[in-house]
């Protein structure tokens, strides 16, 4: 069961809550990132999270069409086979999507996975994020309660984003400012309007400073500690210890202290793309570089198709970003914590 059932899924967050520990959420672009990420999670002997972005589902769709159901969908059957592999247990999710693309994507991908269920199977993908944070929290709140009782319908927890992370991810960005920050008021509007799980399961991306892109250690001023300030004003509310599941986004370039305090204070999944496309990337750089003469016709010669065959340097690119997501589960505290 490599590709986690509805109950399977719920059973791993509810473990990484339990134990402190948070699953990242690896971003593929192709079925050879995917692979990356399986064989990444597989020798860290962590189960995971695999995810596709709006762009990263139209970059599958292929440049011809662009058609993001049909990349996601491409790419979630074929993870459903190749899964199979990997001692492992992953569940499927589609990362940011901002209200102008739900029609293109979370809605007709909900669709498919009710017909699914409907039809006594499991859903395609696990979970699916409901990115509004460009909207008014009322009008992302409203859609979120439209979304949740869709995605409950069909056996899919949903990601919801209600206040902005900064940078830049697939068109969606925020200014760094003061706005960066989730407030108790945020949280117990966002409890009132989802719930606290008795209208679906859904999981919170608060934001503590959270930036998207390539920073530094320092340059960004995470505040992962505002997550406990969250968590106690809406348990003291409503009298649930504990009342969020949350989301880490933007932590590229996060110090292990900072990551350690979001564990500690409810993060059970935390998004990784900047850092693992740059373990892909590198290995490519440094096989072209170094085979200069042998990927390219220099000076009328043919070149040598050992060094351009895409299985070489593909080769290095997934075990580069393997060693990544590795990384990644040993800071999460998720490897060694595999189901089976």
């Amino acid at each position: 069961m490599p590709i986690a059932t509805p109950e399977v899924y719920n059973e791993m967050l509810d473990r990484a809550k339990a134990g402190k520990f948070a699953y990242p959420a690896i971003n593929v672009t192709s079925s050879q990132t995917l692979h990356a990420a399986l064989r990444g999670f597989a020798e860290a002997e962590s189960d995971g999270i695999i995810q596709i972005s709006t762009g990263g589902a139209e970059f599958l769709g292929g440049q011809y069409k662009k058609d993001m159901v049909t990349g996601a969908v491409a790419l979630a059957e074929f993870a459903h086979i190749v899964a199979e592999k990997y001692d492992i247990t992953v569940a499927l999710h589609t990362d940011h999507c901002p209200k102008d693309k739900l029609d293109g994507y979370v809605r007709p991908l909900l669709d498919i996975s009710a017909e699914r269920v409907k039809a006594g199977r499991n859903p395609l993908f696990q979970s699916h994020m409901w990115d509004g944070s460009a909207e008014t929290l009322a009008d992302n709140l409203a859609i979120g309660q439209e979304l949740l009782a869709k995605a409950a319908a069909a056996k899919i927890i949903l990601e919801v984003e209600i206040t902005p992370t900064g940078g830049e991810e697939d068109g969606v960005s925020h200014e760094i400012n003061d706005e960066l920050y989730t407030t108790v008021e945020d949280a117990i509007r966002t409890a009132e309007a989802l719930g606290l799980g008795e209208k679906g399961r859904y999981l919170l991306a608060a934001s503590f400073g959270n930036v998207h892109g390539v920073y530094k250690p320092g340059n960004v001023v995470l505040r992962p500690e505002l997550l406990k300030d969250l968590q106690a004003g809406v348990a003291a509310k409503f009298g649930k210890a504990d009342p969020f599941d949350f989301v880490f986004h933007g932590g590229s370039g996060s110090t292990k202290e900072e990551i350690a305090t979001a564990l500690e204070n409810g993060v059970v999944k935390m998004n990784i793309d900047t850092d693992t496309q740059y373990a892909f990337t590198r290995p490519v750089a440094d096989h072209m570089f170094k085979n200069y003469d042998g990927v390219l016709k220099v000076d009328g010669e043919v070149g040598s198709k050992k060094t351009y065959d895409p299985r070489t340097w593909g080769k290095l690119s997934e075990a580069g970003m393997a060693k990544r997501v590795t990384e990644a589960c040993t800071d999460l505290r998720s490897a060694g914590t595999k189901l089976k």
